[in-house]
């Protein structure tokens, strides 16, 4: 196989020229290069960007399919940023369909971020979940593993299920996961048992780093849809003029972290926080605090400027399918993390929802009422 071909299909013509321009530009001492997967998505399209500020001159590569990443994500996380536009190579295909060990060969790439994945939690489709996520992933890791390339993936909170500590309302330590409630965070924990394989295998262990995201919300998350987070739906409902709508009785709680703590984490990881020497392992992404629904909508109010007596909440009840698998109370304990990573959380969940609700209610203004 030649290092263009990332498959035979002659549809994927474009994905191959992208593949060969990534690989095929010269490379400088002080330009490093970062594969980002899922770069078009939510947290990718921000880590993208965050890179991109930290280093301005380093080779950025993304790899997407494109079924629930856009472009558009992209441009707009840079401009958020205020970067130039960006410039880096774009390879439209699946991760399934890369040669990995080629493209990490020829680009001399520092870090592989992995942050494709399906991540509906309502998919039932379990070959199709298992497939994408954790099959997909085998190759890349032994990839990874073989050319000694920094590789730091997206795994789930979604991996705990209803550990213990939900029932005491206690954080989420480590090793209480490895029973999810639904295909997706099974095929995340899949994806760590992968991951563990390879680390027990090797005579070194490799530079791998599973990250377990909690709830995350924050700019860039509006072409997700229905998994956009929670914090943006009831600020959806709240600009249109509806009442905000919560499951009874409002008190369930949630780990809410923003974006921006998300990308820090995920850079730190890699080495490119405050430590340049992390310890591999897996390990929490949260605030580290709890959230109830009802502190969210409060939060939400102060940015919105919208008050309880003006637009009060509107509480119903939990539909069977949807109370078969979900998480009442999640809660990250992030004393590994900090130990291991060198990362602790900047921001406060009701502080950063309150300015991305500002944020919001400035881009409804300007779409729905411009000057």
């Amino acid at each position: 196989m030649t290092v263009g071909a990332v498959v035979d299909d002659p549809a994927r013509g474009r994905a191959r020229e992208g593949y060969e321009l990534a690989v095929q530009s010269p490379l400088m001492p002080d330009q490093p290069t970062y594969i980002v997967t899922g770069g078009a998505g939510f947290v990718g399209s921000s880590l993208c960007a965050a890179l991109r500020a930290r280093e301005p001159l380093c080779r950025l590569i993304v790899v997407d399919d494109f079924r629930s990443g856009s472009f558009a994500n992209i441009v707009e996380a840079f401009a958020r940023a205020g970067l130039a536009p960006f410039d880096g190579t774009v390879i439209a295909s699946s991760v399934a369909d890369i040669d990995h060990f080629s493209l990490l060969a020829e680009s001399r790439a520092a870090v592989v971020f992995h942050e494709a994945a399906i991540t509906d939690t309502t998919v039932m489709d379990e070959r199709r979940m298992v497939a994408d996520n954790s099959d997909a992933f085998v190759p890349l890791l032994a990839a990874c593993a073989g050319h000694g390339v920094r590789l730091v993936y997206a795994s789930s909170a979604a991996t705990y299920g209803t550990p213990p500590e939900a029932g005491v309302r206690r954080a989420f330590e480590l090793a209480s996961a490895g029973q999810p409630n639904n295909v997706y965070g099974f095929s995340k924990w899949l994806m760590e048992c992968e991951h563990r394989r390879a680390a027990s295998a090797a005579p070194r262990e490799p530079w791998v780093v599973g990250l377990r995201y909690f709830n995350v919300f924050g700019p860039g998350e509006a072409r997700k849809g229905k998994m956009a987070s929670m914090v943006y739906q009831l600020a959806q409902q709240m600009l249109r003029g509806e009442r905000p709508r919560v499951f009874v009785d409002g008190t369930q709680a949630r780990d809410q972290v923003y974006i921006e703590d998300v990308v820090g984490c995920t850079m730190a990881a890699a080495g490119l926080g405050e430590r340049s020497d992390p310890e591999p392992g897996v390990y929490n992404v949260g605030s580290g605090a709890v959230t109830s629904f009802d502190q969210v909508v409060a939060a939400l109010r102060v940015g919105l400027g919208i008050s309880e007596v003006e637009r009060p909440t509107e509480y119903f009840e939990m539909p069977a399918l949807v109370r078969s698998f979900y998480q009442d109370y999640t809660c990250a304990d992030m004393s590994e993390t900090k130990a291991g990573l060198g990362w602790t959380p900047r921001w406060s969940a009701s502080d950063a929802i309150a300015l991305y609700a500002e944020m919001m209610r400035e881009e409804y203004r300007a779409r729905h009422h411009p000057a």
